[in-house]
């Protein structure tokens, strides 16, 4: 294998594969990444067996073959090198050369047969959107996932696809993130897949708020996602997720109506003197005013007091702050609409008249 490269070019590739490459490895040939050089294009694979993810680069090829070398000590190398180096690039046997005018590095591969790759098996189901729509719809909703839960299916993102629409869902049990597009997919019966935390953390990475489109595969197993220069794949967790429709509140019960960066501002004050394990508030609802509460072991407390359009019974409610401040983070509109019930059921959130995306918080007992 011998190929010349720009260095911009291959530290922007190495860039997109390398959130993948764990510091530590239970198999060595893991810390590596698969060169493999044809056809005027240098194709370079990072997999830590569950996240596989591929870039293409374009090269000036003078022999085409594949090896793999330490993928950290690579980046690290092109990332100090000067901006517009260009690098020549050559193996023999089980060593790698890195040539630029006044500088050579060689590294040590490993052999490629011992490179793992992401087994796909059974149908898939192909779709086309855009970059910008898929991460919106993951950052309306990834930050609800749980984190090494033992309820594994929860570990995850839920993609519900209908005819008429793509939907995402997260959940860790105490709080629920809900975002749904309209679009006109070509499936004739819903399907989910549940994408594995890890996986939902790279692809937010990757992707950009453009329109240019991108391949979605579907497999029985696998999720697939291709753009121009990167393939990303991943397994999917093999688990049903809960049946997220029956925790969702009805929209009955009183309203609360409040202007979005008011009630935020209020909750990041009040949690400043909430006990730090449970970053509990208390929401005091009655006529046109709300007052959030919060108190700690040590007996310092915080009040704040908001004008609110409210249309319920007065009562008094108790939330993890940070449950609703990723919410309100996460919507979008200038007004927000709150819909309670009573102290022991869970609230509802949603930008004002937007039901396309929806956050449930379970009660708090303070």
């Amino acid at each position: 294998m011998e190929f010349d490269i720009e260095r911009t070019a291959l530290l922007k590739a190495l860039q997109a594969i390398i959130g993948v490459v764990e510091r530590r490895q239970t198999l060595p040939i893991l810390a590596n990444i698969l060169l493999d050089a044809r056809d005027q294009r240098l194709s370079i694979t990072a997999t830590d067996l569950e996240v596989e993810i591929q870039a293409h680069v374009q090269t000036e090829l003078i022999q085409a073959g594949e090896t793999t070398l330490p993928a950290r000590k690579l980046i690290d190398i092109i990332r100090n090198l000067p901006e517009y180096s260009s690098i020549h690039i050559s193996s023999s046997h089980d060593r790698i050369a890195l040539q630029l005018p006044n500088s050579r590095f060689t590294l040590a591969t490993l052999p490629t047969k011992d490179f793992p790759r992401v087994e796909e098996t059974g149908q898939t189901q192909n779709l086309e959107l855009t970059q910008a729509h898929l991460r919106w719809l993951i950052d309306r909703t990834g930050f609800a996932m749980a984190l090494q839960d033992v309820r594994y299916y929860l570990n995850g993102l839920l993609l519900e696809l209908e005819p008429y629409y793509l939907r995402a869902v997260a959940t860790d049990g105490h709080r629920l993130a809900l975002a749904e597009m309209v679009t006109e997919l070509p499936l004739t019966e819903t399907k989910q897949v549940i994408v594995p935390r890890k996986g939902i953390q790279e692809l937010l990475r990757l992707l950009t708020d453009s329109d240019e489109p991108l391949q979605l595969e579907l497999g029985d197993n696998h999720i697939r996602v291709t753009w121009p220069d990167v393939r990303f794949t991943t397994k999917l967790i093999d688990g049903r997720f809960p049946s997220y429709q029956r925790v969702i509140p009805k929209q009955s019960g009183g309203c609360l109506q409040v202007e979005r960066h008011a009630i935020r501002q209020a909750l990041i004050r009040a949690a400043i003197l909430s006990n730090e394990q449970l970053h509990g508030v208390r929401f005091i609802l009655g006529g046109a005013h709300l007052r959030i509460c919060s108190n700690n072991p040590d007996q310092e407390e915080a009040e704040e007091e908001l004008a609110v359009a409210y249309d319920g019974e007065a009562f008094e409610i108790g939330f993890n702050a940070s449950y609703l401040l990723d919410a309100l983070a996460a919507i979008e509109e200038s007004t927000i609409e709150i819909f309670l019930t009573d102290a022991n059921s869970s609230a509802l959130l949603r930008g004002a008249g937007n039901d396309s995306c929806r956050y449930v918080v379970m009660p708090l007992r303070l």
